[in-house]
């Protein structure tokens, strides 16, 4: 699954795919189960096709299938309820600093460029790489399409991931995403977990091959993550933990609050501070 197309296209498209979603969403109605997915999918593929998305695209669509798996994984994220101990205990943050300050001595150089761009020091990034993916050990086995057509078929959260998967379908279609890729349970990509919406929008080329591959390139997965938080406000110098002033940019990449913690707890204790 190689992001194939260089970032300046991306941020053109994302653009686009936002009026696209709107006119979308409009008219197809979502579902509690399984039974109208069939039927939404064919509603969606000419609503999708009227809006500009091309045969390969729509093409993809044929065999997704409703993913009971990514619907029990959206009912079901305890974590997210746990107190801040118990999640940074289950999320296993002493292995994930012990592991990122190696990573952070062992990339010195990816990282000094990433932080003289984007104004992102390496210990938030790689508290999200850890706790994403374990630093791109495990990415993920859902077959992305199905998942983010569930998540958009599904009536608790249509507004939310019809974007995203009309991104994931504009991606099918210019060639830059498999339609047999895999990645997370709610249809993530890559070492660091991007929704396809945000792959358009904030994916970046941080090895300068001239390609985005958020799945074999930690450089690209981590530069578009700085990207992420630079785009929701992140300022270079300014401080990440509650009550500073990146924290809002932290806030942006998920939106439990112990995750949010978790992140700027784990980021410092990386970068030492």
């Amino acid at each position: 699954m190689a992001f194939v197309a260089k970032s300046r296209f991306f941020a053109g498209v994302a653009t686009a795919l936002l009026g696209l979603a709107g006119t979308a969403h409009a008219a197809a109605q979502c579902g509690n189960n399984s039974s109208g997915f069939p039927e939404w999918i064919q509603q969606y593929k000419q609503e999708a096709q009227a809006q500009g998305i091309g045969s390969r695209g729509i093409r993809a669509l044929d065999n997704v299938t409703y993913a009971s798996k990514t619907i029990n994984a959206d009912r079901n994220m305890k974590s997210f309820k746990y107190s801040l101990d118990k999640f940074m205990q289950v999320r296993g943050a002493q292995t994930i600093v012990s592991r990122g300050k190696k990573q952070k001595a062992q990339n010195a150089a990816l990282f000094d460029r990433i932080e003289q761009r984007y104004g992102v020091p390496a210990g938030p990034l790689l508290a999200i790489w850890g706790m994403e993916t374990g630093f791109g050990a495990y990415l993920g086995s859902q077959n992305t399409l199905s998942a983010v057509a569930t998540l958009a078929y599904d009536c608790r959260r249509p507004d939310y991931f019809r974007p995203h998967l009309n991104a994931a379908l504009q991606l099918v279609d210019n060639g830059t995403l498999s339609p047999d890729a895999k990645g997370a349970m709610h249809g993530e990509i890559g070492q660091t977990q991007f929704l396809p919406l945000n792959v358009l929008k904030y994916g970046a080329d941080g090895d300068g091959n001239g390609r985005i591959d958020m799945v074999r390139s930690k450089a690209d997965a981590l530069a578009s993550t700085a990207n992420f938080l630079r785009g929701h406000g992140w300022q270079k110098g300014a401080g990440y933990q509650p009550g500073q002033p990146n924290y809002s940019a932290i806030q942006g990449w998920n939106a439990a609050s112990v995750y949010q913690q978790a992140i700027a707890i784990m980021g410092a204790q990386i970068d030492g501070q």
